[in-house]
């Protein structure tokens, strides 16, 4: 029950940085952006290592720094594929890959689920779908790369999870502090060898240096469930972090949901009751 608790606010808090992050996004080049959030993270970890501790042996070093790697090329990917289109059909399958490959991975280090839960977990699968998909999926279909590049994106977040919950349990925020480090090195890196294409505007700095927080409050939340309970729900419930961005878009932007969004929302708390009996 603690770790289904841990992954609605790891959700929550992926969710609402998602929506800073995109709103800050639409005022700059998103590298601009990435370079305030991911350094502004990196401080939330840092401040969090004297609370929580930290220890930085060989397999934290390890885990954590592919962690990073993979955070670094999610961000590359997911953008770069909602920037092709149509969202409503890639983002979805962003999403789902990102559940579905944890959830594989949890099921073969032999973690088993109670009926409740063999129900609940198909059934927030398609709940991740119907909460990030657009109001319909008429229209153009999405091209070979830009189909390719979804699954990439989706596969780069889940390996991000999969790896900071394969560093060891007693390493405390080590592996996110060294995530972080390296992710932030990498955009940093991007951000100068391409900064002739940045433009001139400025980053919504207060924004931005708050989706990072919230980020780095997601994985802290993602890392501390992982712990306590199973990777295969763990993951499907942090997948529903769209359903966070949409409501605040409705809230902040009057975005309004359309029907499947709704359902979505329904099929999650569903979904999440199952679950929390499993």
């Amino acid at each position: 029950m603690i770790a289904l608790a841990l992954a609605l606010g790891s959700s929550l808090a992926y969710g609402c940085g998602d929506f800073l992050g995109g709103l800050g996004a639409r005022r700059a080049h998103v590298l601009r952006t990435v370079m305030v959030a991911a350094p502004a993270s990196l401080v939330v970890e840092l401040l969090l290592w004297p609370l929580l501790g930290a220890s930085f042996d060989a397999a934290t070093l390890a885990w954590g720094a592919a962690s990073g790697v993979a955070s670094a090329g999610a961000f590359v990917l997911l953008y770069r594929t909602l920037a092709i289109g149509p969202m409503n059909v890639l983002s979805p399958i962003t999403a789902l890959v990102s559940a579905a490959l944890p959830v594989g991975v949890g099921l073969l280090q032999g973690e088993h689920l109670a009926a409740a839960g063999m129900i609940g977990l198909p059934l927030a699968l398609v709940a991740v779908v119907l909460v990030s998909a657009g109001p319909g999926v008429r229209g153009p279909r999405p091209s070979r790369t830009a189909l390719l590049l979804a699954f990439g994106a989706g596969a780069a977040i889940a390996l991000q999870l999969v790896f900071l919950h394969q560093a060891p349990a007693e390493s405390g925020v080590g592996p996110l502090i060294v995530g972080r480090a390296v992710s932030s090195a990498v955009t940093l890196g991007a951000a100068f060898l391409l900064r002739r294409r940045l433009g001139l505007e400025k980053p919504a700095y207060a924004m931005s240096a708050a989706a990072g927080a919230l980020d780095s409050v997601a994985n802290l939340l993602f890392l501390l469930a992982a712990r306590s309970g199973d990777l295969a729900v763990v993951a499907v419930i942090v997948a529903l972090y769209p359903a966070g961005t949409v409501l605040l878009a409705r809230k902040v932007l009057g975005e309004r949901l359309h029907r499947g969004q709704l359902i979505g929302l329904g099929t999650a708390a569903a979904a999440v009751t199952l679950l929390a009996l499993s």
